[in-house]
């Protein structure tokens, strides 16, 4: 059996441990440079507040309902995923980080009988540890897991583990999930199946194989199989390293100079470098986009986006930047007001096994700049980001934050203290300030 972990409104979730005053109240955290909405709490999707919609066309809402909202604080959220994590290996040995919010876990080999009185012991060890609510679904297989875990999001919140352990239980779950909701289906196959009379994931694996495979190929053969409880897919325990990387950011005001944008690029295409290095690799192509405000009807709309081919593998902060400005320079056009930009790499290759060409003069460069920023990213790791940079960055070009919560476990400077205090009838008053 497998058992998806779940963390509940994983952003707000983390919001509320260090404010308790937030509980039950509605909250929103915002995209990078305040713009969009990307997390709700159980109350704010009460309220009808769509995921991705620009903060200022909701703000009469967010006054009404006295909506608390938060610049994300990924320092935040990342640290309380690493210990969510911890917490679910110390009862579980074998798992799979999935996402930051999400786990898988092999409970194959677990000496309990009782999966859901197990399921509810990890729910409440995890937020004994943590303060972070979780979810369970508990299946044979992954994609199960999956289902099982989305039912509980709809059906079962009080009780928060959903088991399938028999036909009954998968086709209550397999019943109550969309087709597009399926694990591996998508909007597009979605719709495709929708319109032959597909509607739930139970309709889906009534279908024959032979029809599955011919529009679903072999990889909805599998998840279909998964969905009737055979397993296909193990846990992976290890993570794989990305095939592309993007750092991409809306603008907190829209900009149109050159030199401003220049360094927004710059930052964009440096932090790619660092992640690059981070996993060992290195990249071939360069993906550079910069568009005006979609939202923004009466200014004048454009997009632009140019991929270049490096002529060798490359990590190297400068060879990046270099080559981003490049590549700015071709798509930049005067006249518009420009919101976001990215800068994505692809075509990764492993650090150890990058191709070069015969009598490569570049070579030397390319050692020197690996030991260049070896140094680099280990003082920047001790120092903090930026603390040495590409001086093309700028100074001033940091995520525009003017919400976000303190880094409550990851600065000194920002810990909790315990206080205490005496009123005006001379009462002791402890607590958090």
């Amino acid at each position: 059996m497998y058992a998806l972990v779940d963390c509940n409104n994983f952003y707000a979730s983390c919001e509320r441990i260090f404010q308790p005053k937030l509980k039950k109240k509605p909250i929103v955290v915002l995209s990078n440079n305040d713009g969009c909405i990307i997390a709700r709490s159980d109350e704010a999707k009460a309220l009808n507040i769509p995921m991705g919609v620009p903060l200022y066309q909701i703000e009469s809402l967010i006054k009404q309902h006295d909506v608390k909202v938060f610049s994300s604080n990924y320092a935040l959220y990342g640290d309380l995923s690493n210990r969510v994590m911890q917490s679910l290996h110390a009862l579980v040995p074998q798992l799979e980080v999935y996402s930051i919010d999400e786990a898988f876990l092999d409970l194959r080999q677990m000496p309990y009988h009782d999966l859901y009185a197990f399921g509810q012991e990890i729910r409440q060890t995890i937020w004994q540890w943590t303060g972070i609510p979780v979810s369970l679904g508990i299946a044979p297989t992954k994609t199960l897991a999956k289902a099982a875990n989305r039912y509980v999001k709809a059906h079962a919140k009080e009780t928060g583990v959903f088991v399938i352990e028999d036909n009954f239980t998968a086709d209550i779950a397999l019943a109550a999930t969309p087709v597009e909701d399926i694990w591996g289906v998508g909007r597009r196959y979605g719709r495709f199946l929708a319109g032959h009379q597909i509607q739930t994931a139970f309709d889906l694996v009534q279908m024959p194989d032979s029809w599955i495979q011919k529009h679903l190929k072999i990889v909805g053969l599998r998840m279909v199989r998964e969905l009737r409880g055979e397993i296909c897919y193990g846990l992976e325990l290890e993570p794989h390293p990305k095939k592309g990387i993007c750092v991409s950011r809306s603008f907190s005001n829209t900009l149109t100079d050159l030199s401003l944008i220049e360094e927004a690029v710059a930052t964009f295409a440096a932090r790619c470098g660092e992640k690059l290095r981070k996993q060992k690799s290195c990249a071939n192509l360069l993906h550079l986009f910069l568009f005006t405000n979609p939202h923004r009807e009466n200014d004048p709309q454009y997009f632009g986006s140019k991929v270049l081919h490096f002529s060798a593998a490359t990590h190297s902060g400068f060879d990046l930047v270099t080559m981003a400005l490049k590549a700015l320079k071709l798509i930049f056009k005067e006249g518009y007001r420009y919101k976001k930009a990215g800068v994505m790499v692809s075509g990764l290759v492993p650090e150890n096994n990058t191709q070069t060409v015969l009598f490569d003069i570049n070579e030397p460069k390319r050692l020197k700049d690996h030991r260049v920023f070896q140094t680099v990213d280990a003082l920047n790791r001790k120092l903090g980001r930026d603390t040495i940079r590409i001086a093309t960055q700028g100074k001033g070009w940091t995520t525009h934050q003017t919400q976000r919560s303190p880094c409550y476990t990851t600065r000194w400077e920002d810990l909790l203290v315990i206080d205490e205090r005496i009123d005006f009838r001379g009462k002791h008053l402890r607590g958090l300030y």
